[in-house]
C-alpha cells in the first residue's frame, strides 16, 4: 500500500494534465480567444456547503475575468481522497481544492488547532469574524501553510459538529468503548480518547456501511453532512453538545498562486471577502434545513446538552492542548494562544455592542 498510493496519484497528476492539454476547440473556446480553466476539488459530495462555495466562487471568478477563466468544480471523490488533493495541489497540477484540518494535520501540524474541543466561541457572529478576519490565522498559520507548498486563502465554517450513535452521549461515561470514527488526525483521536472513546479513523464514504455493519458504533460530522450522507438511517441518536466547529481551509497551489497577475492575485482577494458572507449564511440554512429533513423523516431522538454537561466535557478535553503544543511546536503554541485571545477580544467586543443595544 506504500507503493499504491503514489502510483494513484502520479495517475491523477497525469490525467490533469491530459485535461489542461486539450485541444482549443475541446476546452470551450478557439486559439487565444479560449478561456483558462481553474480547477477546484471538493472533499463533499454536490449539494453540499463546500460544493455551495465552490459553485459561488466559480460564478465571481468568471463574473469578474468578463468569462476570461473558467472555474470546473470536481465534487468529492472525482480526483481521489482528501489526501490526494493536497498533494496535487503541492505539485501544481490541481490549483484549488478544500483542505480539512482532519487530514492536513499530518501535512500542516499547526492547522490541528481545529481539532481542539471546546475551542471556538459559542457565538457562530464571533467564529465568522475570526476565521475571517484573523491575523493570527493569517498570518502565522498561513506561513506554515505556504512552507507546504499551499496558499490558505480562506477558512469557512460548515457548522457545530454533532454526535451520533445509538445512545444519547451526555456524559463521558457514555463514551467508554466507544468506537467512534474520526479523521486520521492525532489531536482528533485523542481528543476522543480523552473521553474514554476509541477513535476509528475510516474514510468518509464507508461511514454508511460501517455504522450499518457494526464497525464504528458512532460517528461525528456536522448536521448537513449527517442528512447526506443518511447517517441518521443507521443511528438512533443525535447529541449536540458544540464542542467544536467543522471548518474547512481553500488552499490554493503555491507554485500557481506566485504565478498570477497582481491583478488576479487582488481579484481573488476580493472574491474571499464576497464569499465570508455569503457562505456564513448558507451553512447556517442548510444546517437548519436538514435538520428539519432529519426530524421530518426519521424518529432519531436529538439531545442537546446543557453548560454543566458540556463543562464535563471541556475538562477532559482542556490537556490536549498540552498534545497539541508538543506536536506543532513554538509555531503551534503561538497559533493557540493567538487565537484564544482572538476570540475573548471578539466576544469581549460583542457584548459591548449588544449591551449598548439594549438601552
Amino acid at each position: 500500500m506504500k507503493v499504491l498510493k503514489p502510483v494513484l496519484t502520479a495517475m491523477l497528476v497525469a490525467m490533469l494534465a491530459a485535461c489542461s492539454e486539450e485541444p482549443a476547440s475541446e476546452a470551450g473556446g478557439a486559439g487565444a480567444d479560449s478561456p483558462t480553466e481553474w480547477r477546484f476539488a471538493l472533499e463533499e459530495i454536490q449539494g453540499s456547503v463546500q460544493d455551495a462555495y465552490a459553485q459561488k466562487f466559480a460564478e465571481l471568478v468568471e463574473a469578474k475575468t468578463d468569462g476570461a477563466i473558467r472555474v470546473t468544480v470536481y465534487p468529492y471523490g472525482a480526483l481521489g481522497t482528501s489526501a490526494q488533493l493536497t498533494e496535487l495541489v503541492q505539485q501544481g497540477a490541481l490549483e484549488f481544492a478544500f483542505a480539512s484540518p482532519g487530514h492536513l494535520g499530518s501535512v500542516v501540524p499547526e492547522v490541528q488547532v481545529f481539532s481542539l474541543h471546546f475551542l471556538l466561541s459559542d457565538s457562530n457572529a464571533v467564529n465568522k469574524q475570526v476565521l475571517g478576519e484573523s491575523p493570527i490565522l493569517y498570518g502565522p498559520l498561513a506561513e506554515a501553510y505556504r512552507e507546504k507548498g499551499l496558499k490558505l486563502l480562506t477558512i469557512i465554517p460548515e457548522g457545530w459538529m454533532v454526535w451520533t450513535a445509538n445512545r444519547p452521549l451526555t456524559t463521558p461515561d457514555d463514551f467508554r468503548g466507544l468506537k467512534i470514527r474520526t479523521m486520521v488526525s492525532p489531536l482528533l483521536v485523542a481528543s476522543y480518547q480523552a473521553y474514554g472513546a476509541d477513535p476509528t479513523p475510516m474514510p468518509y464514504s464507508e461511514v454508511y456501511s460501517g455504522l450499518q455493519l457494526g464497525m464504528i458504533d458512532a460517528q461525528v460530522n456536522p448536521i448537513f453532512a449527517i442528512e447526506e450522507m443518511s447517517f441518521y438511517e443507521v443511528q438512533k441518536a443525535m447529541t449536540m453538545a458544540r464542542h467544536s466547529q467543522f471548518v474547512a481551509s481553500v488552499v490554493a497551489s503555491q507554485r500557481f498562486y506566485e504565478s498570477l497577475t497582481t491583478e488576479e492575485q487582488v481579484m481573488l482577494d476580493e472574491v474571499k471577502r464576497e464569499l465570508d458572507d455569503y457562505i456564513f449564511e448558507v451553512q447556517t440554512q442548510y444546517n437548519a434545513e436538514r435538520l428539519e429533513r432529519i426530524r421530518q423523516n426519521s424518529d432519531i431522538e436529538i439531545v442537546e446538552l446543557n453548560d454543566e454537561q458540556r463543562a464535563a466535557f471541556a475538562e477532559l478535553a482542556r490537556p490536549v492542548r498540552d498534545r497539541y503544543r508538543a506536536a506543532a511546536g513554538e509555531r503551534g503554541a503561538q497559533i493557540l494562544e493567538g487565537l484564544v485571545e482572538e476570540i475573548r477580544q471578539s466576544e469581549a467586543a460583542l457584548g459591548q455592542q449588544q449591551a449598548a443595544g439594549a438601552e
